[in-house]
Formats: structure tokens, sequence, C-alpha cells
């Protein structure tokens, strides 16, 4: 019985769920890592098998903890292309659509998935929804003008804004919009895109995800997106 399982089931469940995704991964692939807590056991399984493999990292924290495993982590532009990528999420409705950035490295995640020929998320079942929009909608916005950013995502329907403690790795702040229940992810994610100073939204849309690998009480499962 691993630590994990003695403690708390769903953290066992993560760590099948995390463990699983790294099987997508071979040696000489060029992976790019997430961030989470679910993505963090697809790093550690990834530093045991000692493979030959390029990695760029989401965020500082994913950057640290592949470096102690003994992972080659390099920039995004020294990579160009990636053969996979892993990643968490907080939400993932029915379309595959995600919401992401509750760790607060979402700029980071979408930039890295879109580098990807396969971006595989890797959730606990908890994170599967109707609808996107219980969560809140993180954004990563400029320091400059964070009210009149706020201001108009709150004309888009947004009921709050809220400014987070402390900032991106990018030296932004972070925030969390409330849409409530999220009829259409894709025409909010372009009128966000829209707004000048949201330099990012957790808006993930379908059509990057391959597949999502979800753990549950029943053991680990995937739902595959047929795109």
């Amino acid at each position: 019985m691993s630590s994990a399982e003695h403690h708390d089931p769903r953290l066992a469940q993560k760590e099948a769920a995390g463990r699983h995704a790294a099987t997508y991964v071979e040696d000489g692939m060029r992976v790019g890592l997430g961030t989470g807590s679910t993505v963090h056991w697809t790093i550690v399984a990834l530093g045991e098998r000692r493979l030959d493999i390029a990695c760029t990292a989401t965020s500082t924290q994913t950057e640290q903890l592949a470096r102690s495993l003994g992972l080659q982590v390099v920039p995004p532009d020294d990579l160009g292309r990636l053969d996979v990528g892993i990643d968490g999420a907080d939400e993932v409705d029915p379309d595959f659509n995600l919401t992401k950035g509750g760790g607060g490295a979402l700029t980071r995640e979408k930039i890295v998935g879109q580098m990807c020929e396969r971006w595989i998320v890797v959730v606990d079942e908890h994170k599967l929804v109707d609808q996107l929009g219980d969560f809140g909608t993180p954004l990563e916005i400029l320091p400059f003008a964070p009210g009149v950013v706020a201001s108009r995502v709150e004309a888009l329907g947004a009921s709050s804004v809220s400014i987070r403690p402390g900032g991106s790795d990018n030296g932004n702040l972070l925030a969390d919009a409330r849409f409530g229940l999220i009829d259409d992810p894709r025409g909010l994610a372009a009128s966000l895109d829209a707004i000048p100073g949201v330099v990012e939204h957790g808006i993930f849309l379908g059509e990057m995800v391959e597949r999502v690998v979800v753990a549950g009480d029943g053991g680990v499962h995937e739902l595959v997106n047929d795109r």
C-alpha cells in the first residue's frame, strides 16, 4: 500500500491516474509537463523510469520538481514542438472544454498545450462537470489597470472579479471571474481574448485535448476525444 492510499483514497486515485498518464511518454520524446496535484505523480513516474526525454515545464514549481527527479528541463523555445503534454484541469465538460488556472499557471499551460501534438489531461472524477463555471474562470491580467480590466470582464456577465494575493510566475496579477454556469465557452473565450490587459484566461477549448485520464473509485478510465 502506498503512503497516499494509506491516508486518503482520493490521493491514491490521483496517483494512479498521474502514473497512468506517464505511460504515454516514450524514450526520445519532447514532453510538456503541466502543473497540479495529479500531474505531480506523472512527473514522479517519469523520474523513476529514467527515460531519455527533453521536457519543458509550465511553472517554476513543476520545473523544480522535475529537475529534482533527474529530468532534463529546457525552455519551450529550445523544443518548439512537443510530442506529448500532460496537464491537469479544474473542470472538464462533456465537449472536453476545460477550466484551468487554479494553480495560477494558465498562460504557460496554454502555450505549452498548444505546442503539443498530443495533449493529455489527467483529473479525478470530481472534476467532470456538465457545464464549466462553478469553479470560476481564472484570469492572468496585467498590473497596469486591473480595475479597468475587471470592469470589462464584468460587462461580459461576471458577477465579480477578485484579485488573488500573490501573482503569476510571469509577474502579472491573477484573478478569478464568476460567470456562473457558462452556456457558450467558445464565445466567452473569444470575448475574454478581446479584452486588452487580459494576458490569458482559464477556458481551454476542447479541440486541444486528445484524451482525459480520469481517476475514480472504480479505478482509472479514459475519455477519448474523437475530434
